[in-house]
């Protein structure tokens, strides 16, 4: 059995973002504007759908369980690039560290996966609109949702109890801005092979289980709407999916390159930006492009606001 000159330390080092170091005002005031939009573009879309009657649809539905994701990432993740950026103390506890990995992990599967369970819901109302409210029932509806959180935790109950098991011997300073699992395996002085292989075959099934049924979903759904007469009818129906093709473009597109690349050619800089990309960008820009895209928010909102 090979013996490892394991380092015990309770905390751990985030190095942050290298393009903010000269920066950080600038930086800090930038992330702090984007946090709060995205808690009140994610809040503001929770509440319209809460108290519109209008709205309570499927569609509606899985998209407050989109925005309810946007949040709790946000607020994982975010608070601690802030306190990193101004402060002098870079350093997060091992507890903090595992918490926050655990849960990043759970939200990014669970929104891979809703995305897709949204991406059959509009497969379900465009090309089998007699039988929808039959099929996207309820009960139903509460499964879809509830699944991608269950299938989130078990990923992450398998991911972070490997991830730790490692000795983290070469250094306690993450080139991150907060805990992955990428950055920290670079840190053990043991080859993290099995960990590789976990999270790229995780990866794999979820990116190439969810990325084709959204996929095979948008064939049906584009045959389908092109067989409409109407042009106004093929408009109303394209509208509907447009939004929502838009985020699954951007979230899947940094999670392929995030996750799908073989660690020899990965770049710190490469995976640090894809990362901000996804657990920062992604969140205030799904209720912005959902809001503008979506005719039925925007007058449920400007209702709200009037009556206020």
């Amino acid at each position: 059995m090979e013996n490892y000159n394991k380092t015990v330390s309770s905390r751990f080092f985030l190095l942050g973002l290298p393009t903010l170091l000269h920066l950080e005002v600038l930086g800090s005031l930038l992330l702090a504007v984007i946090y709060i939009i995205t808690l009140l573009g994610n809040g503001l879309l929770l509440i319209t759908v809460r108290i519109s009657p209008t709205l309570h649809t499927p569609m509606y539905f899985f998209l407050c369980n989109l925005s309810l994701i946007d949040i709790c990432l946000s607020c994982t993740i975010v608070p601690v690039i802030l306190i990193n950026t101004v402060s002098t103390d870079k350093s997060i506890s091992v507890g903090g560290c595992i918490f926050q990995m655990f849960f990043s992990l759970v939200l990014g599967v669970a929104e891979c996966l809703l995305l897709s369970v949204m991406a059959y819901d509009r497969f379900v109302a465009i090309c089998r609109p007699l039988h929808y409210s039959s099929i996207m029932n309820i009960r139903f509806c509460v499964i879809l949702a509830v699944t991608p959180w269950i299938v989130g935790v078990i990923n992450s109950s398998t991911q972070v109890p490997l991830t730790w098991r490692l000795p983290f011997c070469k250094s306690h300073h993450i080139n991150h801005f907060f805990c992955e699992v990428p950055p920290l395996l670079k840190l053990s002085c043991k080859d993290p092979w099995l960990n590789e292989v976990a999270a790229f075959v995780a990866a794999g099934i979820f990116v190439f289980w969810s990325f084709p049924l959204t996929f095979i979903s948008y064939v049906y759904i584009i045959r389908t709407i092109l067989k409409i007469r109407s042009s106004q009818g093929r408009q109303a129906a394209f509208s509907t999916c447009t939004s929502h093709i838009t985020v699954v473009t951007l979230y899947y597109g940094a999670l392929m390159f995030m996750y799908l690349q073989p660690s020899s050619s990965r770049s710190p800089e490469a995976d640090n930006a894809l990362s901000l990309f996804y657990t920062v960008a992604t969140p205030v820009l799904n209720p912005i492009i959902y809001s503008i895209r979506n005719k039925d928010v925007k007058n449920c909102i400007i209702k709200i606001i009037q009556t206020k």
